[in-house]
């Protein structure tokens, strides 16, 4: 008998926003880097849409073990690269374009044994590189007041605190291990969800799995790392999927665009930098009606794209783009 095929394999995966990007980014030629491969849909998309090469980045080994079975389609213009994206600039430079999506894959969340998802039974993990510390360890090993921090901070959870010292009581008794155990101790913490809200612990969950995989930290290092890999007239395309990752990219780019502003309205004005980038469209793209029927992962999804201009690079204080931190996490 035939094994059943796994959610991983049966479900069709749809880039979000992919008509919008290729058409902000139009014309798609030269070489592009995906920073976040995924189950390959942005690669498959700008290769098919005229793109000269993509170098497809990801951290997770299995997505370039589960596109074995189609990327020889396009044989040397696809070149694979297990990493972060915050090293983009070490595996490439003088790109034509840069496509991030900053949403959790969802060969991820629908592997149970990957740890990610509260609808399914699985091991605390959430490690996008299988490696380092795991979810299980933060809950465990991290005091009640680390383990609030990282709640509100991370997941904007407004009962941080009962919640972290709803997990310190359980664990005293006996280690959380599994991802139901959690998200079962995170609901009796909060009032039962209303029809159409989402379920009380996706903000908590959303919390660790930041908190995992560095993703603030390796969203402002990635940004930096664009502005170097990009040439100039390089095209910068992100999709992110929450307010704090949407904050901080428009804050970049509006950083690198000249449009900072003065941080004193009383103080002398101070000399710019000519800008890294511009941004036609200051506010961000959403999904149309036809979109959001078609692909509900869409209905959060927000893109801002910008042009790499001729200006050398330089740093900027992740403060200034609003970067949540959690003092002694990292």
């Amino acid at each position: 008998m035939a094994a059943a095929a796994s959610p991983v394999e049966s479900a069709p995966h749809i880039p979000v926003l992919i008509d919008p990007i290729l058409r902000a980014v139009a014309p798609v030629e030269g070489v592009w880097l995906d920073g976040t491969f995924g189950a390959g849909g942005y690669t498959r998309a700008f290769l098919d849409a005229g793109a000269e090469r993509v170098i497809a980045v990801d951290r997770d080994p299995l997505a370039f073990e589960m596109a074995a079975d189609w990327a020889g389609e396009y044989g040397a213009r696809i070149t694979m690269q297990q990493g972060v994206f915050s090293k983009m600039d070490e595996y490439a430079q003088d790109l034509d374009g840069v496509v991030l999506d900053l949403g959790v894959s969802s060969m991820q969340l629908d592997l149970a044994e990957r740890g990610f998802s509260f609808m399914r039974d699985g091991p605390l993990d959430m490690r996008m590189s299988q490696d380092g510390p795991s979810a299980a360890d933060l809950v465990n090993d991290l005091d009640e007041e680390m383990l609030a921090s990282i709640l509100f901070h991370y997941g904007e959870e407004r009962a941080s605190r009962r919640i972290a010292k709803a997990i310190t009581r359980v664990r005293d008794k006996a280690p959380i291990t599994t991802t139901l155990e959690l998200a079962k101790l995170i609901e009796s913490c909060l009032p039962r969800a209303k029809p159409g809200q989402s379920h009380p612990a996706t903000r908590s969950f959303q919390a660790l799995r930041i908190a995992v995989n560095d993703e603030y930290g390796e969203l402002f290092q990635g940004l930096m790392a664009a502005e170097r890999a990009l040439k100039p007239g390089g095209k910068l395309a992100v999709v992110t999927f929450h307010s704090v990752e949407d904050r901080m990219v428009k804050r970049f780019l509006t950083a690198r665009s000249g449009g900072g502003g003065n941080a004193n309205r009383y103080a002398p004005e101070q000399r710019r930098a000519a800008p890294q980038f511009h941004v036609e469209k200051r506010k961000a793209i959403s999904a149309d009606a036809q979109e959001l029927d078609e692909n509900p992962r869409s209905r959060s999804a927000k893109l801002r794209v910008a042009i790499r201009t001729d200006a050398p690079s330089g740093q900027i204080d992740s403060k200034s783009i609003a970067m949540p931190m959690v003092k002694g996490l990292n």
